[in-house]
């Protein structure tokens, strides 16, 4: 039974309106004053509210939710945690510990291995693996943290846009705009590929008295360093690497990609791919699940539903008509109008009204394309732009290592700028 707004005299895409506003600030702030609630809880209550005025059906509602991107990116957290579980990332962190002979050369390594990482896997599990691996290496070393922190950050999320799968709003995209995988590697490949380089030259040109060292002392063993808080990090990082399941589990996902590059469904073969790990004998399939990242899940079907209601009652129609002057112009005003939405709003959000919007523009693979860019990069102008920022900080402050707002911003909006300006460039 549902309340519908006619009896208050109200439109139901003013409905629509108020319900999806409501909802984007408070996902924006993360909070309701006064109420214990998650992002996900806000977008279920949102989706909660659309019912119960009326504005949606039940049977709309189930339409609105877009099950591909539900289960591909479900899937993408199955293979990140069974990873994270036989030790992958740890494994990944002693080889750049090992090869890391100067502070430039970290500070490269760390570079590569958050942006490879986040493009092949969701770069928020890549952060919150890393992060770790990083404070302890860094603090044995008695080396400044920030730069390598603000780096990893930064190019988890640079990475991430060069495949569908490097993080969330590129799983949405992928899945609303039939894109190849092949060919959006091929497009937005060299976006990441230059954007890694500018995350390297900007934290290397505004931390001189970092990267002017000469060579580092031998790589450390990975014991506890004397430092308030680190024991519990450390014990991640020192993670048992379990060779047979490790193995498995890359000869799966060296499927899954070649399967990507031959033109399977990329949801199909992620969810092929996510059943086949499962199946083992190391680890129980409780703990797997475990893993998952459930509430992300329940905040993009809520998402779907608010954006839905915007859809389905014209606000969508009128935003377009409202926004065509400016992201219809270029390239360029595409990606800034994205890139201001994705930091006020958040960047799952924003594609998500963008989402109706982008069949109507003249060559809609380009609005695409430009979309994941741009609310990717976007990410990196505040340390609250993106969640995987935020959790980097949350984690380097187990360590007592202090990334704040201030000291992320100059670095952040110096690369956000830069990689925009590269990628609608390359994006022509």
């Amino acid at each position: 039974m549902s309340i519908s707004f006619a009896s208050f005299q109200i439109a139901p895409s003013t409905g629509a309106a108020v319900i999806a506003l409501l909802s984007f600030v408070a996902l924006a702030l993360g909070e309701v004053p006064g109420l214990k609630l998650n992002r996900a809880a806000i977008a279920m209550i949102g989706a909660g509210a659309v019912l119960v005025f009326g504005v949606l059906t039940l049977q709309q509602a189930e339409r609105m939710i877009d099950l591909s991107t539900l289960i591909l990116l479900f899937s993408m957290m199955v293979i990140n945690a069974v990873l994270e579980l036989s030790g992958f990332f740890t494994w990944v962190g002693e080889v750049v510990i090992e090869q890391a002979n100067a502070p430039t050369t970290l500070l490269a390594l760390v570079v590569v291995a958050a942006g490879v990482l986040s493009m092949l896997f969701l770069n928020d599990p890549v952060c919150v693996m890393l992060t770790p691996l990083v404070c302890g290496v860094v603090l044995r070393l008695r080396r400044d943290p920030l730069p390598y922190l603000i780096a990893l950050a930064c190019a988890s999320n640079v990475g991430s846009v060069a495949t569908i799968t490097g993080n969330p709003q590129n799983i949405l995209i992928g899945a609303s705009s039939g894109i190849g995988y092949l060919y959006w590697l091929a497009r937005l490949g060299p976006v990441a590929a230059v954007g890694m380089g500018i995350v390297f030259a900007v934290v290397w040109l505004l931390y001189p008295r970092e990267f002017r060292a000469g060579q580092l002392p031998a790589a450390p063993t990975m014991t506890a360093p004397h430092h308030q808080g680190a024991a519990m990090t450390l014990a991640q990082a020192e993670a048992t690497i379990y060779a047979s399941t490790l193995r498995k589990s890359l000869i799966v996902i060296a499927l899954m990609l070649v399967a990507f590059l031959v033109g399977v469904n990329v949801t199909v073969a992620s969810f092929i791919a996510a059943c086949a790990i499962l199946v083992g004998r190391r680890f129980e399939s409780a703990r797997i699940l475990s893993l998952v990242d459930w509430p992300l899940l329940v905040m993009f079907a809520g998402l779907f539903v608010v954006t839905g209601a915007l859809e389905v009652t014209g606000v969508s129609a009128q935003l377009f008509e409202l926004a065509k002057p400016l992201a219809f112009a270029s390239t360029a005003s595409l990606a800034l109008v994205t890139a201001i939405l994705s930091n006020l709003i958040s960047n799952v959000p924003a594609v998500l009204l963008f989402r109706p919007l982008v069949p109507q523009f003249a060559d809609p693979t380009q609005a695409w394309l430009t979309l994941a860019a741009a609310s990717a990069l976007a990410g990196n102008l505040t340390l609250i732009g993106s969640v995987a920022n935020l959790i980097v900080a949350e984690q380097a402050g187990k360590f007592g290592i202090k990334l704040t707002f201030m000291a992320y911003l100059k670095p952040g909006s110096i690369i956000t700028a830069l990689t925009l300006i590269a990628a609608v460039l390359l994006l022509g």
